[in-house]
């Protein structure tokens, strides 16, 4: 299990952004060579953020790159060059179908060699209204010959720009793409919420996340992060009562229980799974507050 609660888009070509990011009490940080970065400074972002990959100094937590459209030579130049600089994972915008990907996964084979070579992830942009309805197809890659694909990300202001619905009505498409990743293994991360001043719209949008079964969130600016490793963290109530199921289903007579009683309610044993995840869970974020993603 890794912690996702919280992914950072970094611009390639903010060096302040850059300089700070390795401080930061997140997740997950994502050095943007897309959106963020202006065409005319593309390449400065490029050759920094590879300089920064082969730097490091991020500890174990997952440090991804956004290239651009791979389908153009951008995207080529970017993948190319993070790849040489030691990328693990690769958020790739703008794929529409199944096919593209299992294309972008054979141009990574040819452009990585060595040891390890195979292993650098693919996490896909879900930001098109062609990506939505393939979600399915997509998503079933992951079992079925493309091994990098390992995470969603939805790109909640690119759909709402291609198809003029407002945020707030997505929340089917998003459900679809969450169905789709967790039918086979993938993570997936929610959209950004684009007003970061706004903290009350933030911790009711990383709540409806975790209600809808998202790992984490994709964030902006750095004053988002406490606010939504809150929320995606187990809280005090929750940790209390997996304790609970945990204990009850490890007493010797209910090893091997199907289901039992706990406060005038029954549990059945996927109950006691879930409170295991949940605990290991809540393990990982005690000692990511001890600082251990510096180490």
């Amino acid at each position: 299990m890794q912690l996702l609660r919280s992914a950072l888009y970094v611009p390639g070509n903010n060096e302040r952004a850059i300089t700070k990011a390795a401080s930061l009490d997140v997740d997950v940080i994502i050095f943007d060579l897309e959106d963020a970065v202006p065409l005319e400074e593309k390449q400065k972002a490029r050759d920094r953020v590879c300089e920064v990959l082969a730097t490091g100094g991020f500890g174990t937590r997952p440090v991804c790159v956004r290239v651009n459209d791979p389908g153009g030579s951008a995207g080529r130049e970017d993948l190319l060059a993070v790849l040489e600089a030691g990328a693990k994972i690769v958020v790739v915008p703008k794929l529409d179908t199944a096919r593209e990907l299992v294309e972008l996964s054979g141009l990574m084979d040819k452009m990585t060699v060595g040891p390890g070579a195979g292993d650098v992830k693919i996490w896909t942009m879900m930001e098109t209204p062609r990506a939505i309805l393939n979600a399915a197809e997509i998503a079933r890659l992951a079992e079925n010959g493309v091994p990098r694909l390992a995470a969603f990300v939805m790109g909640t202001n690119d759909l709402a720009r291609q198809t003029g619905v407002h945020f707030s009505q997505t929340g089917p498409w998003i459900m679809n793409c969450v169905l789709a990743a967790k039918a086979f293994g993938l993570a997936i991360l929610d959209g950004v919420y684009n007003d970061f001043r706004d903290e009350t719209g933030l911790e009711a949008q990383c709540r409806l996340a975790r209600q809808r079964g998202m790992d984490g969130k994709t964030l902006i600016h750095p004053a988002q992060i406490d606010i939504c490793n809150q929320i995606f963290s187990p809280d005090r109530d929750e940790v209390r009562r997996a304790r609970e199921i945990v204990a009850l289903f490890e007493k010797p007579q209910n090893r091997n229980a199907a289901v039992a009683q706990i406060n005038g309610r029954m549990v059945e044993r996927l109950h006691y799974e879930m409170a295991r995840e949940l605990l290991q869970k809540h393990d990982l974020t005690l000692r990511r507050g001890k600082g251990t993603h510096e180490t």
